[in-house]
């Protein structure tokens, strides 16, 4: 007998952007103006393109998104999971850390009408997804309070 199949789809990426370190450290979020997610605060998030790396599409979305370039990109070593019911499927969206310079000004595009730096702890309570909440603590633990480990550098 054949059993139903739930699918799952890694089409997306999410990027954490710290800028500081230590407990001067601050975080990015965005507010989101489109219709999905409308009115939340977030993470800076979007989909793979064709033949594109998913550490490309980091730095790709963070630019597009926030006008921001990475000094240093990393993996989170972390993927937060969530069934979508839009597309019936588990996504699977791997998380990368971007570390900005201190000086750097955000320049927002149209999915997104306001931003926020602040303290990670902060950031955890304005975030509405649990599994977002624990990606922003494992970075804030891993990344900020501790220097992030070389093996999970990426090109840029």
């Amino acid at each position: 007998k054949e059993m139903p199949d739930l699918p799952l789809r890694c089409s997306m990426v999410s990027v954490v952007v710290v800028r500081g370190a230590g407990a001067d450290a601050s975080t990015l979020l965005v507010h989101r103006a489109g219709a999905h997610l409308h009115g939340l605060w977030t993470y800076v998030a979007g989909h793979l393109e064709p033949g594109e790396k998913a550490w490309q599409a980091a730095l790709r979305e963070l630019h597009e998104e926030t006008g921001l370039h990475a000094a240093a990109l990393y993996s989170a070593d972390r993927c937060e999971t969530f069934y979508d019911v839009r597309d019936e499927c588990l996504a699977l969206v791997p998380a990368f850390v971007a570390f900005v310079d201190a000086g750097a000004e955000v320049r927002l595009n149209h999915a997104h009408d306001d931003h926020a730096w602040v303290p990670f702890a902060e950031a955890i309570a304005r975030i509405p997804f649990g599994g977002q909440r624990d990606i922003y603590a494992d970075v804030h633990r891993e990344f900020v309070l501790r220097p992030p480990p070389d093996a999970l550098r990426m090109p840029s």
